[in-house]
């Protein structure tokens, strides 16, 4: 379809293509295996300002959005979902700074992460904090001219390879989610390690590591916005950049489908093309169309978001459980697509089916997301009555 690019995104898009194309694919087997950080990767998106595309030109972007962002994720998750996801934390990681910071934190953090030059992360997650985010433990305790954190965090992506961490913790856990606060925490900071690098599914090539604070001081300067608004602040950015996780989810399935229907009209079986008969034929068809109204959902959500509509929670919850939702079956089809041949590490779509199936899971999982759609479908209901 066509969805009326600008010049510069038709750009960033080509960009993004290229590089996943000539750059990540021929790598993303060897990264996953290896289970390796692609730091060569992120050094190509860096230099070609990728990471730039979504930071206003006074922090040294591009002046993108949300939008210009999806269009790099999708392209880059079409190649390799762990690659993608390496570079999509660190806007996770940066856009609690550049919607909640103060313009000296906004001047001394965002154009490293626009750069590329330092990488970002966010640290929500706790081992009984996952889906419950109200229920985190990590404390934060003010101490004349600073905060001094303990706890730990988990599963958090880009955990040791990035610089700049936005770190959720509680001032009062009587309070509950009113009782929590930002910080920007930097790697290097006394009282500031990191635990075990996990095994995973998929994105195998990110990383994914605890962060573990004990008597961790930081300057009070590098509290967010105020005490109390730290669960806000993490839910506006959740919000913000779940149609990325969706781009990624796109992606994926593109990717799929591309391997899918390149190997239809390759493999002969019964003395013609598996393409011919009329089961994969529509098996194609399927993939095809769920993965077109999953672009145009997400494309619609970030559009939205770009444009400054402030009441995004439903729209976003939508793309990111329908994109993932749509990756899964269209990763699931192509290894059937492919047989026995599907199931094997020799072939792609094993992996993007591994890939796929987080998507579903971070940021909030699809059963979060379907109590968030469903609790605004009713306040919409209650509105109209």
């Amino acid at each position: 379809m066509n969805y009326y690019l600008t010049e510069e995104q038709k750009i960033i898009k080509e960009l993004s293509a290229k590089i996943a194309d000539e750059k990540i694919a021929p790598q993303a087997a060897e990264l996953d295996e290896a289970e390796k950080f692609p730091w060569d990767l992120i050094k190509v998106l860096a230099e070609s300002d990728l990471f730039a595309v979504w930071v206003p030109e006074e922090y040294g972007g591009l002046g993108g959005g949300i939008f210009e962002q999806c269009l790099v994720v999708e392209e880059l998750s079409r190649a390799c979902a762990g690659v993608a996801v390496s570079y999509a934390a660190s806007a996770l990681g940066g856009f609690p700074i550049l919607m909640f910071g103060t313009d000296k934190q906004k001047q001394k953090f965002m154009p490293d992460i626009a750069s590329g030059s330092r990488l970002a992360a966010f640290a929500l997650t706790e081992s009984d904090a996952g889906s419950d985010a109200g229920n985190i433990r990590t404390t934060a305790t003010h101490n004349k001219n600073c905060y001094v954190l303990n706890g730990t965090k988990q599963w958090i992506t880009n955990g040791g390879e990035a610089d700049i961490y936005t770190v959720i913790a509680t001032l009062d856990p009587k309070k509950g989610p009113r009782g929590m606060a930002a910080f920007i925490v930097e790697k290097g900071t006394p009282g500031f390690s990191f635990g075990k690098t996990e095994k995973k599914m998929g994105i195998r090539s990110s990383s994914t590591r605890e962060l573990i604070f004990k008597d961790c001081e930081i300057p009070a300067e590098n509290l967010l916005d105020r005490e109390g608004k730290g669960f806000l602040i993490a839910m506006r950015t959740l919000d913000k950049t779940r149609p990325g996780v969706a781009a990624q989810a796109v992606g994926i399935a593109q990717g799929a489908l591309d391997k899918a229907s390149e190997y239809a009209i390759t493999r002969v079986q019964f003395g013609k093309r598996i393409g011919e008969f009329q089961a994969i034929e529509h098996m194609l068809a399927d993939m095809a169309t769920q993965i077109e109204a999953a672009r145009a959902l997400t494309y619609s959500v970030a559009r939205m978001i770009d444009s400054g509509e402030r009441h995004i929670s439903k729209a976003s919850a939508m793309a990111k459980l329908f994109a993932s939702d749509v990756a899964m079956k269209v990763t699931c089809d192509a290894v059937q697509i492919f047989g026995g041949y599907g199931y094997m590490r020799d072939y792609p779509v094993e992996k993007m089916m591994r890939d796929a199936k987080i998507t579903q899971i971070y940021e909030g999982t699809n059963q979060i997301q379907r109590s968030i759609i469903g609790s605004e479908v009713i306040k919409g209901a209650l509105r109209r009555k």
